[in-house]
């Protein structure tokens, strides 16, 4: 909760693949506060207010995930929205003349992009800023796991980190009202 309110105000990118983090988590002790409340909320250290603050979050989290059918998989809508909101972005982005580095970032990781949604049915039903974000969250678990990432698909990666480093600094900066299309 903290660590997300601090990510939502420097990069809605990394907030993002934060909050799919938090879903995964809360799937992973099976949507149940209580077993997080004695078995994974302690590691944070925090004081008795701030750790009711973050199990009621964890609590009111798992409430919306059953809510809205994704307990097993598949995201919030709050983070779907994100994404709704991000590629609507984007595609002012590119109709605009007025952000040509922009538009050579995307073009840049476009390659990566195509290749990503030949991969499978579900990626060629989504997106491609959601294509993006699913590379670049399945890179975070493999990385966490410590397997092996092959050059290419580093290459990919950065590609595509760098590309939507750029959409969420202009995201940021549209909120802020500073964006001209």
């Amino acid at each position: 909760m903290y660590l997300a309110e601090q990510l939502k105000k420097k990069s809605v990118a990394e907030y993002l693949l934060y909050m799919w983090q938090v879903e995964d988590t809360l799937r992973a002790y099976d949507l149940d506060v209580e077993r997080m409340a004695r078995e994974y909320i302690p590691q944070f250290g925090l004081d008795a207010e701030k750790s009711e603050a973050l199990r009621g979050w964890y609590e009111s989290l798992i409430e919306m995930m059953r809510e809205e059918g994704v307990t097993e998989k598949g995201h919030l809508q709050v983070n779907k929205n994100i994404i709704i909101l991000l590629n609507d972005l984007h595609v002012q982005l590119l109709k605009s003349s007025k952000h040509p580095f922009y538009s050579a970032a995307y073009y840049k990781a476009l390659p990566f992009i195509v290749e990503l949604r030949a991969k499978s049915v579900e990626s060629q039903e989504k997106g491609e800023i959601e294509n993006c974000f699913d590379a670049l969250y399945g890179t975070m678990l493999l990385r966490a796991q410590k397997k092996e990432i092959s050059p290419e698909t580093a290459t990919a990666i950065d590609n595509i980190a760098k590309f939507i480093a750029l959409l969420s600094d202009y995201y940021q900066k549209d909120k802020a009202g500073e964006v001209e299309f």
